[in-house]
């Protein structure tokens, strides 16, 4: 993932390349920001509905969302 890049937000798309000729890319939605800057991970709640914690490697990309998810701490 490109640290040069804008910080991830809750909200933001990840989006995992396909591995192999033909597999699909696999894309989840930012819901939790975990860990610090350095060493950033996430809960997503992937395209398939399920959610996982993702450690962010080099095959991985975030799409900024620009619609916002609000915090239920927020409200």
């Amino acid at each position: 993932m490109d640290r040069t890049a804008q910080a991830p937000r809750v909200g933001d798309i990840v989006v995992i390349s396909g591995h192999r000729v033909g597999e699909p890319e696999r894309t989840g939605e930012i819901l939790e920001l975990l860990g610090e800057p350095s060493h950033q991970h996430f809960r997503v709640r992937w395209d398939d509905g399920h959610e996982s914690l993702f450690h962010p490697g080099s095959d991985a990309t975030i799409r900024h969302s620009t619609h916002r998810r609000v915090s239920p701490k927020a409200k």
